[in-house]
């Protein structure tokens, strides 16, 4: 009887690992030739937006799953001088957007990321439009000329869908 009762756990955690809410799979994230990892089926879009002191056009590749919502940006700024004044910006904006209640910043660079200070990973909780609250992680990263924002928003992050989404980037 005890076999039985500790085969049924085991398969009860063998079903919740593979649960259909966060399907993992490698994005490419063009022109750039980023590739990360999405755990759903992503969308795609683009718009102009006001960055670095010029209008260009940022590209976005993002899903929702398990009340969250995963998302990678890119812009090509067209000046690599620009790039760290620009994350800042980027980062600024963002936690502004939220109405920050308080963030953590540690060091973030992908491997082929361009070495900027302003290479960061962000940690913070805030606000949505309608005043529940969001927590999101971000990181800013740039190489040459283009720069990227990696962001997920939820109601509360958590490791197992963190890690893979973070860890996952990297450029070819």
């Amino acid at each position: 009887m005890p076999r039985l009762y500790i085969g049924t756990i085991a398969l009860a955690f063998a079903a919740a690992a593979c649960s259909p809410t966060f399907n993992w799979r490698e994005v490419r994230v063009e022109p750039a030739r980023l590739k990360a990892m999405l755990p759903c089926k992503p969308d795609h879009a683009d718009r102009e937006v006001p960055m670095a002191g010029r209008s260009v056009k940022l590209e976005v590749v993002g899903c929702d799953t398990g009340g969250a919502t995963f998302a990678l940006m890119s812009a090509d700024i067209g000046d690599a001088a620009q790039a760290g004044a620009a994350l800042a910006q980027w980062k600024r904006a963002n936690l502004a957007n939220m109405r920050s209640t308080g963030s953590s910043e540690t060091a973030f660079a992908p491997g082929g990321a361009s070495p900027l200070r302003e290479s960061l990973q962000v940690v913070a909780g805030g606000t949505r439009a309608d005043g529940s609250p969001v927590e999101s992680r971000a990181a800013y990263f740039a190489q040459g000329s283009r720069v990227f924002q990696a962001v997920i928003f939820t109601n509360r992050l958590q490791p197992e869908f963190s890690e893979p989404f973070f860890g996952g980037l990297r450029f070819e």
